[in-house]
């Protein structure tokens, strides 16, 4: 792909300067050439510059290789991500017509308006522009799981990642391989896909996002997946498929995008086959977030605007819009109260001049989860976490 090219054109021009400086005698091996280099003439400092930063590039990328080769997490390094990253952005004006600095604004303006009411009518175009612009950065930066999780000692991020999504998997009943499972709000798929390798289940992901849909079936494919999991493009609060058409639905952090809870959760228990589970993570405000507290307003504001949400419910009102749609209750929990946390869910977003280690400096509030069962036809189940 373009990567390799780019990696061959790196080693011939790397080559070709190396070769150039052999032919003078200079050869940029020894300690009295680098020493020295700045009184050389400019082409013998050009190609000693062109030399060191090739052979630089190709350590780098050979070391990155050997240490993510075979991380299934992310399936590349820092510096074939930030490759990736750079492609995909230059090509997304052009290709796609998306003029991104319209669409800031665009965002941005949304989020200006104090009445959330603005936001949860302009829901669809709220959420289409921010995964637009941010899916990149998330996917360079964190991962292709676009969800927080603690981590239990011993455990690395993406091990905390996955464990996290297999552990919600659990909820559905015990399925049996094969089985026909939904993922509302799947991102690029990062969950869906560690699922499916986990399970062996048959997955398909929602996403309301274009491009999210391109890259996690691309993804998908590249990782071998391509018949057993896949990406649609649909809205969750009108889903795209029949009634009865699942034997489970899960969702990490995503309906909480939805303007209204009760819409979204009667989609989710339309396309459910009866008997059958939901299982969900979840962003809500607890019964300890005071709206006239003005701190409380800052991160809840902040959490909105980074999270591309139309406004957070509270977990009462959570709780009822399953209720109200026809979903019984059948477990629910604050996961900010789990044992053996070694580092909190949002201990990643916490500043640290230190790259190797994160400090607890702070504490944004308790998670919070669920279970459920339909009332009437069986049972469902439903796992959610709530924050703040």
């Amino acid at each position: 792909g373009d990567e390799v090219m780019l990696l061959q054109l790196n080693a011939a021009l790397g080559a070709s300067a190396t070769g150039y400086l052999a032919y003078l005698g200079k050869l940029p091996s020894s300690g009295a050439f680098w020493s020295n280099l700045s009184s050389e003439p400019n082409a013998v400092r050009a190609a000693g510059i062109v030399a060191g930063c090739s052979a630089a590039i190709l350590s780098l990328r050979a070391l990155e290789e050997m240490i993510y080769g075979g991380d299934q997490f992310s399936g590349k390094g820092p510096i074939g991500r930030t490759v990736d990253m750079i492609e995909t952005f230059l090509d997304q004006e052009k290709k796609r017509k998306v003029v991104v600095n319209d669409w800031i604004n665009e965002y941005n303006a949304l989020h200006k308006a104090d009445d959330a009411e603005v936001r949860n009518t302009a829901y669809a175009k709220l959420v289409n522009a921010y995964y637009e612009l941010a899916t990149l950065f998330y996917e360079w930066g964190w991962g292709a799981s676009f969800h927080f999780a603690y981590r239990m000692r011993g455990e690395s991020f993406s091990e905390g990642i996955r464990r996290h999504e297999y552990y919600l998997s659990t909820f559905l009943g015990g399925l049996k391989p094969k089985s026909k499972v939904l993922d509302v709000g799947c991102g690029i798929g990062g969950p869906y896909r560690n699922i499916a390798r986990f399970t062996g289940w048959d997955v398909t992901g929602i996403t309301l996002n274009e491009y999210q849909v391109q890259r996690g079936n691309q993804l998908a494919a590249a990782e071998g997946l391509g018949s057993q999991c896949r990406s649609v493009q649909g809205d969750f609060l009108a889903i795209p498929f029949p009634d009865s058409s699942f034997d489970g639905v899960y969702a990490i952090e995503a309906t909480c995008h939805a303007p209204e809870r009760q819409k979204v959760y009667r989609e989710i228990f339309r396309v459910l086959k009866p008997g059958q589970y939901f299982a969900c993570y979840e962003w809500c405000l607890t019964d300890k977030y005071d709206k006239n507290n003005s701190k409380h307003q800052w991160i809840k504001k902040r959490i909105e605007e980074g999270d591309g949400l139309p406004d957070i419910a509270f977990t009462g009102e959570v709780s009822k819009a399953l209720k109200d749609v026809g979903f019984e209750v059948m477990h629910e929990r604050d996961m900010a109260l789990d044992p053996n946390q070694a580092k909190p869910w949002y201990l990643p977003l916490c500043p640290s001049w230190n790259p190797f280690t994160q400090v607890n400096i702070f504490s944004m509030g308790p998670e919070r989860g669920l279970r459920c069962r339909v009332q009437g036809s069986g049972d469902h189940g439903i796992g959610s976490g709530f924050s703040i």
